[in-house]
């Protein structure tokens, strides 16, 4: 039985031989796999899907961009009627307000509208009518886009330029007409120094 010696190159040579003859396949079919997986992962993130929208993405923003365009069209149509009942109530309340100062003062008070607001007056002793100053009927600026306004006799219908409150012309039932473009509202006295907010 012949044993070979370790330094022996032949036996050596066919051993090592050997080994790499088993791992080599698998080396090379891996690295094959690699190089075959990458291109396709770079084609995949060019996919059209990415390059733009798609029509039904169009679509939605053409629809949504259609209901804000109505939603902005329609807001100062309903903004300018909500403004304009403020106005007109603030303008009864103040109205029934100085008509009990000018009960409470036995002196007339009066109302007149002028350019951007209304003012009210007071009578002096020399007769002339003064503009009031206190906190309450101190001169108002419209606080809505009021872009009309007129004073009648309720009933029949004759224009004043002012009203005037307390003494006899209490019995004197009076229209306010309120306009802001398309909308309108009427203040309106009853006759006993109360004031309503009504439709035309």
């Amino acid at each position: 039985m012949r044993i070979s010696a370790p330094g022996n190159s032949r036996d050596s040579g066919a051993y090592v031989a050997s080994r790499p003859a088993t791992l080599r396949p698998h080396r090379r079919s891996a690295l094959h796999r690699h190089r075959c997986r990458g291109p396709r992962s770079r084609r995949w993130s060019h996919s059209p899907r990415s390059a733009g929208f798609t029509l039904l993405e169009m679509l939605v923003v053409l629809v949504i961009v259609g209901l804000l365009m109505a939603v902005v069209t329609l807001s100062p149509s309903r903004n300018r009627r909500t403004d304009l009942v403020e106005e007109a109530q603030r303008l009864a309340s103040l109205l029934e307000s100085a008509d009990d100062e000018a009960q409470v003062r036995s002196a007339q008070i009066a109302w007149q509208p002028v350019d951007g607001g209304y003012t009210f007056y007071q009578r002096a002793e020399s007769g002339t009518w003064l503009p009031m100053r206190d906190q309450l009927l101190r001169p108002h600026r419209w606080h809505a886009d009021v872009t009309g306004i007129s004073v009648r006799y309720t009933g029949s219908g004759q224009s004043v330029s002012r009203i005037v409150l307390g003494g006899e012309s209490i019995d004197v039932p009076v229209t306010i007409t309120l306009s802001s473009g398309a909308a309108r509202l009427l203040v309106v006295s009853t006759g006993i120094g109360n004031f309503v907010v009504r439709q035309p």
